[in-house]
């Protein structure tokens, strides 16, 4: 088995290292920063206390970021970034937040729109600013990604863009940014945590570093996700959560996604399911078509993990997901024959090629007239 593995970002982890950030923006060479983040993140002060201890490095704010970025938001983050002529970014929030700063902070050094290389397969400019990254949940893993998710809302799309530019140069995972999470983000963001170490495992790209990084981040949302749910401001489980989202990132940016997120772009574009309910949802379904993929490696995950087989674990994730009141179905949409079928067409996305079973129309009506 031939494999390359590379993670270029530096991470830094651990409770109150955000007190770090100047040294981390010295490092990073930056002098004039822009800071990314959600506008209810700047009315509850963090934004100010982010800019506090950047000691004067950051300079301007950018807060029009949408919970699934629009290429047009990118454009505008950019626009900000060349008036003020920042050199340095830092992004604090979830995933949209990262996601709309690692594309901007490529676009922003040329005469062009994101929207250009949004789903076209045209290579971005290599040219990029420096990116420091600072996840406030435990979820999406992006600050070690070389990914970045947008929407096209005009244009009815949503998908992936993957480059290098995108790696962040510095990730500051500080678990005490996530204590006011509120519980239905830490039961959608730790199911998404879930699914890129399990997708990443099963995923045809796999390879020995990810998986080992795949198992472990598993082993930690089974064991400490229900307690940060139900304790948000329980240490362990927080840390630990932390801990699993950032590891997971690194089990999945190499062998990518796979069915459950292919899935998961329909249901939160037409239906705005949040991105990591909609990944959830099919989880456990795709767990059990590929069970004995690959002689079996996805039931030797499954027992290492503490489960008798891999149906087990499938009635583990499905047992979560209702404790923590997600999504189990799509009854409540009240699905017609049409719309399944549009479910099914646009559900056959790129990512379904790394599932290490073929997925066909068939298995995808079968799950969603199952659902409904």
């Amino acid at each position: 088995m031939n494999w390359n593995y590379e993670q270029p970002v530096s991470i830094i982890f651990g409770n109150g290292r955000i007190k770090e950030l100047n040294d981390i923006i010295k490092k990073a060479g930056g002098s004039n920063g822009l800071l990314v983040i959600p506008e209810h993140f700047a009315e509850r002060g963090t934004a100010n206390n982010i800019m506090e201890l950047s000691e004067g490095t950051i300079t301007t704010m950018f807060t029009d970021v949408s919970p699934n970025p629009d290429v047009t938001e990118v454009d505008k983050c950019a626009e900000v970034i060349k008036e003020n002529k920042c050199d340095f970014i830092v992004a604090a929030g979830g995933g949209s937040v990262m996601d709309c700063a690692k594309a901007a902070a490529t676009i922003c050094t040329v005469e062009d729109t994101i929207r250009s290389y949004h789903g076209t397969g045209k290579a971005l400019p290599e040219t990029h600013l420096p990116l420091i990254a600072v996840p406030t949940t435990s979820g999406t893993g992006s600050e070690v990604t070389c990914v970045a998710v947008l929407t096209d809302r005009e244009n009815g799309k949503k998908s992936p863009i993957v480059c290098d530019n995108f790696f962040p140069s510095y990730a500051v995972i500080d678990p005490e940014l996530t204590y006011s999470v509120p519980p239905s983000v830490t039961a959608n963001t730790g199911m998404d945590v879930l699914c890129h170490a399990i997708e990443g495992f099963w995923s045809r790209g796999h390879q020995p570093v990810c998986d080992a990084c795949a198992l472990h981040a598993a082993e930690l949302v089974f064991k400490y996700l229900l307690k940060a749910y139900y304790n948000p401001v329980d240490t362990e489980a927080r840390e630990k959560m932390a801990e699993a989202s950032v590891i997971a990132g690194l089990a999945f940016t190499l062998p990518k996604t796979t069915s459950s997120h292919a899935c998961s772009f329909p249901l939160t574009n037409i239906y705005h399911i949040p991105h990591g309910e909609a990944c959830a949802l099919t989880l456990d379904y795709f767990a059990r078509i590929n069970k004995d993929a690959e002689e079996g490696r996805i039931q030797k995950f499954a027992e290492k993990l503490g489960f008798e087989n891999v149906d087990k674990m499938a009635d583990k994730i499905y047992e979560l997901k209702k404790e923590m009141g997600m999504k189990c179905d799509l009854k409540e949409y009240n699905l017609s024959d049409e719309q399944i079928d549009e479910l099914v067409k646009i559900s056959m996305h790129p990512n379904l090629l790394n599932n290490p079973v073929d997925i066909t129309d068939d298995m995808l009506y079968e799950m969603y007239n199952s659902m409904r």
